[in-house]
């Protein structure tokens, strides 16, 4: 049996998306949606009058799965023209509905048509991993919206925030990805039958200039194919711009995932979290001690091919000519697949890390207190002040025990000693109890839990109300 290890294969499909993904991509699927827009042409015309028998749609129906390749192959090895090659190889199985498939139709009617058939099958399943990824996201940031742990701006410690605030950041972009999702599987149209040029010159002249009947067989036809709506207008193709835009959905998902495993890579190196880590899983061949964050690397990396992979139909729309050319065909084979099998792959990667992040407390509150001494500083000012003591001296004295504690930290390594010299200057008057009473690291969170809840409340409905959609059959391949 052929094991393909002798040739290049893609690593999308060998090691990282899933297998559904690859089905929907799969030359099954495209070359049997071919013969379904077939069928539903010719019953199209039948129903509006043209001499199409319904004995030849049922030889076409008979047919419509099982695809002779190795005759397609032949007819293209000879033709070099891939929708011909499987009119004739269709033509072979059906010789009585031979004469009638295609009929008035071009290349784009099945080619274009599939693509978008295919992308609405493809986006579904994003969207179901993207619920999926949020819900695990959801779980995890209600577990820990009471958990202080430091937070960073220019990654140099800020003010304190709590990890279930960090994980409603990343939850907002992905539900800022389900809108635009949302929206562009709305606005999902397929092509229509238009004709070489996209007048539908041809399905004029096959119903003797009725444009009425020319009309109800592009909505038959979108119909048959669970479509509401056809582009008001086109050339021989549909607008590029349109996968633009649904790969702009991907590409935005590819950041929010990108964003969300740096973080968690960040994260794993202050020790703070670890992802999913197998008892049999080696995280250097060299360092047996190492749990590097793989997985997240690999969301970074695919996620980085995504982003620039976006560009493709940007340059395809705005490189058409007039009413088509061909210098995109080449091109969307790779772009479009790829594009949704990489989304594919990284969401499954955020769902099982979310699934399994590993949080430790002890360390994410050792590194606040290595800083909270100097966020302190400020209500220890206050209290003192209110207590009687002179604001300008006391803020006097902070600034310069302040500058030596840090010089003993950076220079001899030591602990930070603030407090202790606080503690013991008697010109704050501080006891032991007051200063751990403004220590407290929930009392530098703000409204960093309250915000998590509130927010949770808001995505608790679209969980809810997409709960139709949630599975637990998301798995990694490698």
């Amino acid at each position: 049996m052929y094991d393909g290890h002798d040739r290049y294969q893609n690593p999308l499909c060998k090691r990282y998306a899933s297998d559904e993904m690859q089905q929907i991509f799969s030359d099954d699927l495209k070359f049997s949606t071919w013969r379904k827009l077939w069928i539903a042409l010719a019953e199209g015309q039948r129903e509006l009058g043209l001499g199409v028998t319904e004995e030849q749609i049922d030889e076409m129906k008979s047919h419509a799965g099982d695809i002779n390749y190795n005759s397609a192959a032949n007819f293209e090895q000879e033709l070099r023209h891939d929708v011909m090659a499987h009119i004739l190889a269709y033509g072979e199985q059906c010789p009585k509905a031979k004469p009638i498939i295609h009929l008035g139709a071009t290349s784009c009617y099945v080619g274009d048509n599939t693509d978008i058939i295919l992308q609405r099958r493809a986006i579904q399943k994003i969207k179901k991993l993207l619920i999926n990824a949020i819900s695990k996201l959801y779980d995890f940031a209600a577990r820990h919206k009471n958990l202080p742990c430091l937070a960073y701006t220019h990654f140099q410690a800020a003010q304190p925030s709590t990890v279930g605030k960090r994980a409603a950041l990343w939850i907002q972009d992905f539900l800022l990805d389900l809108e635009q999702l949302e929206f562009a599987l709305k606005n999902l149209k397929l092509l229509g039958c238009r004709g070489t040029t996209g007048t539908a010159a041809s399905f004029l002249s096959l119903f003797d200039g009725d444009h009425e009947k020319v009309k109800m067989l592009e909505e038959k036809i979108a119909n048959k194919m669970g479509f509401k709506e056809t582009f008001a207008v086109s050339g021989q193709t549909y607008s590029r711009k349109a996968d633009y835009y649904i790969l702009s959905v991907l590409s935005g998902i590819a950041q929010s995932c990108y964003k969300l495993s740096n973080d968690i890579r960040l994260m794993s190196h202050m020790k703070e979290a670890d992802e999913p880590f197998e008892p049999g899983q080696v995280g250097s061949s060299a360092m047996a001690y190492k749990r590097n964050p793989m997985r997240s690397e690999r969301i970074a990396s695919i996620a980085r091919h995504l982003i620039v992979n976006a560009l493709n139909p940007a340059l395809t729309a705005s490189g058409q000519w007039l009413e088509r050319t061909l210098d995109d065909s080449a091109n969307r084979r790779i772009a479009i697949p790829e594009a949704f099998l990489a989304a594919d792959a990284i969401l499954s990667l955020v769902i099982n890390i979310m699934g399994g992040l590993t949080v430790y407390p002890c360390v994410i509150k050792k590194h606040i207190d290595e800083e909270l001494p100097f966020m302190a500083t400020e209500n220890i000012l206050m209290y003192c002040v209110k207590k009687g003591g002179d604001r300008q001296t006391l803020h006097e004295r902070i600034r310069l025990h302040s500058v030596e504690a840090a010089n003993q930290i950076k220079q001899e390594g030591k602990e930070n000693d603030l407090i202790s010299r606080i503690i013991q200057d008697p010109a704050f008057g501080l006891s032991q109890d007051e200063i751990s009473c403004l220590m407290n690291p929930e009392e530098f969170i703000g409204r960093a839990k309250e915000q998590t809840e509130e927010f949770l409340n808001t995505v608790g409905v679209i969980i809810d109300s997409n709960k139709d959609l949630l599975s637990d059959d998301t798995k990694i391949r490698v």
